[in-house]
């Protein structure tokens, strides 16, 4: 199989400033809808040169408005939750396949997720062994795999880290087939996730010829696999591996492969814009306040990484610590460059921030969530969502009728 690389990965995407100065507020979360279909473009390709089937996973962003944009372009969504699993079948409307595997199932929502999903991974054999037959007979059942094979030095990333939460030890899924408590009657397919944000898929190679020299009889009785996510398609230079992958998958076990990329979707095609409400120097560095805050860019004060930014020039003369507006001492994004002082009313734009920000977005302080806009292919950002005051009384006002006064005491 071949891949004709040219015509599915674009350059990184140019913007101009003139396109945000016409946001008449921000912070504003931005996606560009032309990035979006490239990497859209460049999945579908993959999909339809390899047979594979593609599933966005929706923990990256489930925002509804890009969640209708891909459906009918991937064959699906993936979900961690009940929640999402009901967003997503909303979203589907019977158009596509729903996966979900998570660590955190419940007995009590079992039912209903058998109902909504057509594949349910579990990430134990004891939830496999307690919540099967609460499926109900519609969703097929498949089991979450830990390899024990690591590529991530930072352990926070790390899907098969020491003493992991996500998955199933190879050594314990080999153990159950052997004495024959495992069998393909009860198991529909395998689920590995073993990597994060990675740009060459060698790592999935190793990781599907150790799976296969280990459980040789289960991989060809099963009726499909999903290869997880955590892999940058539109970065990587290798994809003819990952081609070479599925086709081997498909060939020597004869079962259906599935991807779940999230980050890859929507990451780069993601912005976040911001002005500048506030400059001075502080011990000989100057400083600008953004109306934004690290509670839009979770991430930022998680993993003290600076987000990339459009307007940075690295050699420029002026360096400006850009920091967030909310009372937090480390809500700052970072040290900068400009060509130029930035003044008051500035627009900057943080850029590769699609996935992972406004799905863990939160409104610390009191500060507003940043509005949502699609920018159009001629530079147009349309508004597609907005909040206000209300919605943030709603999140934390209590139910009216539902607080009673507490019982003490035995009289």
């Amino acid at each position: 199989m071949t891949l004709n690389l040219t015509a599915t990965k674009e350059d990184k995407p140019t913007y101009r400033q003139a396109w945000f100065e016409a946001l008449p507020n921000t912070p504003s979360f931005v996606f560009d809808d032309k990035r979006l279909g490239q990497n859209l473009a460049l999945l579908d390709n993959i999909r339809s040169i390899s047979d594979c089937r593609i599933l966005y996973s929706i923990k990256a962003c489930p925002f509804t408005g890009l969640l209708k944009r891909m459906r009918g372009v991937v064959d699906g969504f993936s979900v961690s939750s009940l929640f999402e699993a009901r967003l997503a079948h909303e979203v589907l409307a019977g158009t596509g396949t729903l996966h979900i595997t998570t660590p955190g199932l419940r007995r009590d929502e079992m039912p209903e997720i058998g109902e909504l999903c057509d594949s349910v991974s579990f990430n134990s054999l004891s939830q496999m062994e307690r919540f099967t037959f609460l499926l109900g007979g519609k969703a097929k059942a498949g089991l979450r795999i830990n390899p024990q094979l690591s590529f991530i030095q930072d352990p926070r990333y790390d899907p098969c880290r020491t003493h992991s939460k996500l998955g199933v030890p190879l050594p314990q899924v080999l153990e159950q087939w052997q004495s024959g408590e495992l069998s393909a009657s009860g198991l529909s397919g395998l689920h590995l996730h073993t990597n994060f944000g990675a740009r060459s898929f060698a790592p999935l190679q190793s990781t599907v010829a150790h799976l296969e020299a280990r459980l040789p009889e289960l991989v060809r009785e099963i009726e499909w696999v999903n290869l997880g996510g955590g892999y940058l398609f539109q970065e990587s230079n290798d994809l003819e591996v990952l081609l070479s992958i599925i086709e081997h998958i498909q060939t020597a076990w004869g079962v259906q492969v599935y991807l779940e990329p999230g980050k890859s979707v929507v990451d780069d095609a993601g912005l976040l814009v911001t002005s500048v409400i506030d400059t001075f120097e502080s011990d000989g560095k100057s400083i600008a306040v953004l109306d934004t805050s690290v509670n839009h860019l979770p991430e930022v004060f998680e993993y003290q990484r600076s987000p990339q930014l459009l307007q940075e020039q690295p050699e420029g003369g002026y360096a400006v610590t850009l920091a967030g507006s909310t009372c937090l001492s480390g809500d700052l994004f970072g040290e900068y460059r400009f060509n130029r002082p930035l003044g008051i009313n500035d627009r900057v734009v943080f850029r590769n921030v699609g996935a992972y920000s406004l799905i863990k977005a939160s409104r610390f302080n009191g500060h507003n969530l940043p509005s949502v806009h699609l920018l159009s292919d001629e530079g147009i950002p349309m508004l597609m969502k907005a909040y206000d005051y209300d919605d943030y009384r709603r999140q934390w006002s209590e139910e009216e009728g539902v607080c009673q006064p507490m019982k003490t005491g035995a009289g």
